[in-house]
């Protein structure tokens, strides 16, 4: 057998390019993604079991409504399990794109923490995106309401 296609062989037979090894670098150009808080959460839990999926860009359409939950975990990552988490609230996307692990979350300008991953236990109904940040907080204690703009930026800033 060619080494070559045992080696495509193998690779193929895992889903994930990024756990096949085909994505190695991570350098790229996107759009931001905005949305609009509809309801804020009062939540925080220390044992939630988050399955953060392997990959590590979801796209999300217009008009889909995602929950947003913050962990202070932080080895939260793909493929990682998160149990701290605190919740944020539900927003709508108004601007479509491509959320990227590392991306930066801004709620009313202010910067909540950045993408550690994706939690799909809710699908097809919503997606949890779990965001890291050095400190735990809720929605409510972090003064939020609904409409409160939301940006999620591969930006540095």
């Amino acid at each position: 057998m060619n080494p070559r296609s045992r080696f495509w062989e193998e690779k193929v037979a895992v889903k994930d390019p990024y756990q096949a090894g085909f994505i190695t670098v991570h350098k790229w150009e996107k759009v931001d993604v905005t949305g609009e808080m509809l309801l804020i959460l009062d939540t925080e839990m220390d044992e939630r079991g988050l399955n953060l999926i392997a990959p590590r860009t979801r796209a999300l359409r217009r008009y889909e409504i995602h929950e947003l939950l913050l962990t202070d975990e932080e080895e939260a990552s793909p493929g990682k399990v998160v149990n701290r988490v605190a919740g944020i609230g539900f927003a709508e996307i108004e601007k479509g794109g491509v959320v990227v692990v590392g991306d930066r979350v801004l709620i009313e300008g202010a910067q909540i923490g950045e993408v550690a991953g994706f939690d799909e236990t809710h699908m097809p109904n919503h997606l949890n995106i779990v965001i890291r940040a050095q400190k735990r907080v809720n929605g409510v204690r972090l003064g939020l309401h609904p409409r409160n703009k939301v940006l999620i930026t591969g930006r540095k800033g």
